[in-house]
């Protein structure tokens, strides 16, 4: 069993298969949705391509849901750690 898009589903049956699905409750939401950000981290780390980051992102923004922030509250509290703690642009690795 996996967390898979919503229209994975009829893309399926459309292909002459019948998938077998239910609707996860919250907990089990949550816990899928975890462990399908460590299979899109995995995925980035084999195929390092902007598209595996947008299916990372995806899976963020619907865990950050599930913790009661939309998409626009998740980018504001990302500007403000920005701004309080910078980005990644200087590409810094602290030794010590």
């Amino acid at each position: 069993m996996k967390l898979v898009r919503d229209k994975i589903p009829e893309l399926i049956r459309l292909s002459g298969r019948n998938p077998i699905t239910h609707k996860a409750h919250e907990k089990e939401f949550e816990d899928a949705l975890i462990n399908k950000l460590e299979e899109e981290l995995n995925e980035i780390k084999e195929d390092r391509n902007s598209e595996e980051v947008a299916d990372l992102i995806e899976v963020a923004y619907a865990l950050g849901k599930v913790y009661g922030k939309s998409e626009k509250a998740i980018n504001q509290i990302r500007k403000q750690k920005n701004i309080g703690k910078g980005a990644f642009n200087k590409k810094i690795i602290l030794e010590k």
